[in-house]
């Protein structure tokens, strides 16, 4: 039965998805849809992606973790790297950028271990901490890098361009803080919507699998758990690795949807708004996510021509949130009004 429970709102989880896709696609064909929320979309799919991925480690594995952002930045400078050193050798968009997405994803997972297993043995304000100054040190590191390319193969330095001492019709690729330029443009509404849905399918089906149930466990109670056989540092090590890997799946398809990629972008405060999006839209709660990161998205653009009004709203909407699901009177109303109109129709379905 509780599978089955499970499996339901999993199903109606992928249906508002594809739901939304639908309706923008109806409003995009029709005309209906400004030029400002065309720009939006594909950005709105990635911290979509994001704040999934975070939402397995702050509320499935129950590890606060502030370094998400440098998992993404791994995944889009590995993607684009990749993309622009073979833009002639494999012409296919397609699958140039499926292959890109995949790198993205395979070098953020490495890092997620290499980085997981030192530092998730510690936890709390102190694995915070740690987290955080990886997303840093990432940053600042490809900050310094300068990759060439001639008929030589490859050039690196770490001073500037001019140190690469490549031929003439040589290629900067990575050029220190101004990034890479020239990345191919292939994502689009459609691919960001089509790895939402896979986030999701991988995130619900380990949530719902046992090596869910043994991640909540040490979530709830580590001793407990280690008592019963649980190989913790296996599963924590597990929940981190596949988080890091969509973190680099959502880096990649940023990456392919601009002309220049800095790290720079790749900052705390972009760790920060991912955490927010958990938050906000329950931790633990994956439809709550995608729904946070829908609308604290799209917001701000969208209240853009009210000025200096436009962030008060904007405040407004963050701590109305807050309250609808954290406060003790908010959640005791949901209970009683919200959770009797489910049961009820539970009831009727029966």
């Amino acid at each position: 039965m509780k599978m089955t429970k499970n499996f339901k709102n999993n199903l109606i989880t992928y249906a508002i998805v594809i739901a939304a896709f639908i309706i923008v696609q109806i409003l995009q064909s029709t005309g209906n849809l400004s030029s400002l929320f065309k720009g939006l979309l594909v950005p709105i799919c990635v911290y979509v992606i994001l704040a999934v991925s975070l939402n397995l480690v702050v509320g499935i594995s129950g590890e606060l973790s502030l370094g998400h952002a440098g998992f993404m930045c791994v995944g889009a400078f590995a993607s684009a790297f990749f993309s622009k050193c073979t833009q002639q050798a494999i012409p296919a968009d397609g699958l140039r950028f499926f292959l890109a997405i995949l790198i993205g994803a395979a070098a953020a997972a490495v890092f997620g271990i290499v980085i997981g297993i030192p530092v998730l043995r510690l936890k709390g304000d102190y694995l915070a901490i740690v987290t955080l100054a990886f997303g840093e040190i990432i940053k600042n590191v490809i900050n310094i890098f300068y990759i060439g390319k001639d008929s030589n193969g490859f050039h690196f330095s770490t001073k500037d361009q001019f140190s690469l001492g490549m031929e003439v019709d040589g290629t900067v690729i990575l050029n220190g803080p101004q990034g890479i330029t020239g990345v191919p443009k292939n994502s689009s509404f459609l691919v960001g919507v089509i790895l939402i849905l896979v986030t999701l399918f991988i995130v619900l089906n380990l949530i719902d699998s046992r090596d869910g149930r043994a991640i909540k466990a040490i979530r709830d109670n580590r001793i407990a758990a280690g008592s019963v056989g649980i190989n913790i540092t296996k599963y924590k090590l597990m929940a981190f690795t596949v988080s890091a890997a969509l973190a680099g799946m959502a880096g990649a398809l940023y990456s392919h949807n601009l002309a220049t990629l800095q790290a720079s972008k790749f900052n705390f405060n972009t760790s920060i708004l991912a955490l927010v999006f958990v938050v906000l839209g329950g931790i633990g709660n994956i439809r709550g996510s995608v729904i946070a990161a829908v609308v604290l998205t799209a917001l701000p653009e969208l209240l853009r021509g009210l000025a200096d009004y436009r962030m008060l709203i904007y405040a407004i909407v963050l701590i109305a949130m807050m309250l609808f699901n954290w406060a003790p009177k908010a959640l005791e109303w949901r209970e009683r009004y919200l959770g009797r109109f489910f049961r009820k129709s539970a009831k009727e379905g029966k």
